[in-house]
């Protein structure tokens, strides 16, 4: 039984699966964020802290045009984690479970400068921690930002979700005889090139000695639950 995990949580997984002229926003549909609510509340339920790093898929993805300043794209993609966090708070909060926002960015009217102790401290008394803004750079992915609140929060795991059954030889959604592989190390995952996650965010856990990363199919929320319980499902990128 993991004590305290980082979830990476995409942006797309709180978007509608097919845009309407009828949603109130493209961004998100209010039955999927409830949903990803109740599958973090019924992680914490178990026993586990939980801190959730934010994606901003839904909202912001790369750049307008090449020409565009990556840097303000990338300051674009951390304000849009952001008003992930807080639609996912409030979500949380309507489930009756407490929940804190943190950013990397300073806006304290609307979240609370990310600081590890702090964070630490709110999941030791039962809330559920939204980590949003990134790692607060440009040039770093969500899944780098996971891996270091995972060094900085001394987490057990990553759990990793994707829209594939975990880590595979080749691109499945390229190579139809792609093997999936189930156990793996962080060193062998960053000698292979194998891209499932960024190789900066393989290299922080490997130097940082996080335990392992999950990665597994989240289109069922309920992975998260029974990835948790310890079953067998995904991959382990371990040490």
């Amino acid at each position: 039984m993991y004590k305290r995990i980082i979830l990476k949580l995409s942006g797309e997984t709180l978007a509608p699966e097919k845009v309407s002229e009828r949603n109130a926003s493209n961004s998100f549909d209010a039955a999927r964020v409830d949903r990803a609510a109740k599958a973090i509340v019924a992680l914490h339920d178990m026993g586990v802290q939980v801190g959730v790093v934010m994606g901003g898929g839904n909202i912001w993805r790369g750049r307008f045009t090449a020409e565009m300043n990556p840097v303000l794209a990338d300051q674009m993609g951390m304000l849009a984690t952001i008003i992930n966090a807080l639609a996912v708070q409030d979500a949380i909060l309507r489930l009756g479970c407490g929940a804190v926002v943190f950013t990397a960015q300073e806006m304290t009217r609307i979240a609370d400068l990310y600081r590890a102790d702090r964070a630490i401290e709110a999941m030791e008394r039962g809330d559920i921690v939204l980590l949003s803004g990134g790692t607060g750079h440009p040039f770093f992915t969500t899944d780098t930002g996971a891996a270091l609140r995972a060094a900085e929060l001394r987490a057990d795991a990553v759990f990793k979700g994707t829209t594939v059954d975990g880590v595979y030889d080749s691109d499945p959604h390229k190579n139809p005889d792609a093997k999936l592989i189930r156990d793996i190390t962080y060193r062998e995952t960053i000698e292979r090139g194998l891209r499932v996650m960024d190789t900066a965010a393989f290299q922080l856990c490997l130097d940082q000695h996080i335990p392992c990363i999950r990665i597994f199919n989240m289109d069922d929320l309920d992975n998260i639950l029974r990835v948790a319980r310890g079953e067998a499902i995904g991959t382990v990128v371990h040490e």
